[in-house]
């Protein structure tokens, strides 16, 4: 038997054993999907039209475990990735959810989304983020998907002061790696004279703006998507856009990951009617307001420091009610249901002027 023949015939079986694990994996994952159909009944026959099919926190308990469990070759990430799939697959069978995020069809909100549900969530594109928030609120949607801040141009001020005066509680969050792309029907850098995108993200690019394209106006739109579909129908306009809006609004990408910071990310909430109970590593959001005097911001957070609570997120943003009049949104760690948290939480509410939890939540996982 020469060399050559014994590697195809090694070759073949195991070809012939990847066929008999799928054959198992195809087996065990239809007996998880009717493992599913059966919690959906009994939770419909205890709880009828009020039962809660979705569970973030179980399904960060499941990821997390799997992340630990995983003995590779497969980085954690990775099998975390597919297992949300199943997970998301499964879901759909109980009853599929509606998630709202900020259209249209191709930005990095959507992106978030499918992040964090999986592929199997119907998505519905809204034009502005307070219809995300209004399609929620009226049960429309089950959830929504709103950024909050970016790693290198800070939050986003219209979604913080959506909180104000909603009643949507936050129930996940997810981080994006972001990363964007030069896209357009022109092929030539000079013929562009339009360049369109969101306004974080012309700021993001700003550098490599400046240097390749110092000519084109820049203009702010209210999404990357609707950049994109932009320039793609206007002659010598480009889009600045990521690359699932380049494929949907067929544009050539001219040049890839510009953005002036390698390690750009955003941040994304996902809001809810209601938060989630504890998941053993979670997340808790505050809006709070003190009075206008001095030591007013350390008296208000002195608590957290009291009860060892870590905060890993402040920011102010006008009241509304009265000029030099702020709120202050801040993050924790820990789940208000904590005990520390708890103790904490009470005496924050006594010493505030204002005092809202905006929920608690699990950490993302992926």
């Amino acid at each position: 038997m020469t060399q050559e023949r014994a590697q195809g015939d090694v070759l073949e079986g195991v070809r012939s054993r990847i066929d008999e694990i799928d054959l198992e994996l195809l087996r065990l994952i239809s007996e998880r999907a009717r493992c599913a159909q059966q919690v959906a009944h009994i939770k419909t026959a205890a709880d009828g039209s009020e039962a809660q099919f979705y569970r973030p926190e179980r399904e960060v308990a499941v990821l997390r475990r799997i992340k630990q469990a995983n003995p590779g070759p497969l980085d954690g990430e990775e099998v975390a990735r597919l297992f949300r799939e199943i997970m998301s697959a499964c879901l759909a069978l109980e009853r599929p959810l509606n998630v709202a995020f900020l259209g249209p069809e191709g930005t990095f909100t959507q992106s978030a989304a499918i992040k964090h549900f999986g592929h199997s969530v119907k998505t519905f594109a809204m034009a502005t983020i307070g219809e995300i928030f209004r399609e929620v609120e009226a049960g429309s949607c089950d959830f929504g998907v709103v950024p909050v801040e970016n790693s290198t141009e800070g939050v986003v001020s219209h979604t913080l002061d959506m909180f104000i005066a909603s009643p949507l509680r936050i129930a996940g969050e997810v981080s994006l790696r972001i990363h964007h792309h030069l896209m357009s029907r022109t092929h030539e850098l000079d013929a562009i004279r339009s360049l369109y995108s969101h306004q974080q993200s012309l700021a993001q690019c700003r550098g490599w703006l400046d240097r390749h394209l110092p000519a084109a106006e820049r203009i702010a739109v209210g999404s990357n998507a609707e950049a994109a579909r932009t320039a793609a129908n206007e002659e010598g306009a480009a889009a600045v856009a990521g690359l699932q809006a380049a494929e949907i609004y067929r544009l050539d990408v001219l040049a890839e990951r510009i953005e002036d910071e390698p390690g750009n990310t955003t941040r994304f909430l996902v809001i809810g009617q209601q938060d989630s109970p504890p998941s053993g590593q979670d997340k808790t959001s505050l809006l709070l307001s003190c009075r206008n005097q001095a030591g007013g911001l350390h008296a208000l957070l002195t608590p957290l420091a009291a009860h060892d609570i870590s905060m890993t997120r402040i920011e102010s943003r006008p009241s509304r009610r009265g000029i030099w009049d702020y709120v202050f949104f801040i993050d924790i760690m820990g789940h208000r249901s904590d005990p520390k948290v708890a103790l904490a939480l009470e005496s924050l509410e006594r010493s505030s002027l204002l005092f809202k939890v905006l929920g608690s939540y699990p950490l993302a996982v992926l």
